[in-house]
């Protein structure tokens, strides 16, 4: 199942050429996983992080167009992969149909020492529910 959050590009977000500066699109791609956890998992981020945190352990990006102050954005979450302690996402901007980028990466549940720890079962039956592909 994708979740799906829209972004209305905003000047905070471009360079002065214009369009998006990069980083700021590792910044939407932040808010959509908060956004998932928080909406679609009714996990609020800042309950997750109380005790530890998801924090991205790998990540790439293919950039397809560039987008400009004022466009649009539908930014949608597909879980590829559940693991033990790590989930695989792909998150694709869309702008009118066309791809602005698609990111893989994989985010990994981490305790207070930051230590890879397994995902609570109450946590892990939801997203369970949401990806293709799950650990053994």
């Amino acid at each position: 199942m994708r979740f799906v959050m829209r972004q209305k590009v905003q000047f905070k977000h471009c360079d002065p050429a214009g369009i998006v500066f990069y980083p700021r699109y590792f910044e939407m791609i932040n808010d959509c996983v908060e956004a998932f956890f928080d909406v679609a998992l009714d996990v609020p981020f800042e309950e997750l992080h109380r005790g530890g945190g998801v924090p991205t352990a790998e990540i790439s990006v293919r950039f397809a167009k560039p987008s400009r102050h004022g466009d649009r954005l539908e930014i949608g979450l597909t879980c590829t992969h559940l693991g033990h302690t790590s989930l695989g996402i792909e998150v694709e901007a869309t702008c009118e149909g066309e791809q602005r980028f698609l990111s893989r990466s994989t985010l990994v549940l981490v305790n207070e020492e930051g230590r890879p720890t397994r995902w609570p079962d109450d946590i892990r039956r939801k997203l369970e529910m949401r990806t293709a592909k799950r650990a053994a």
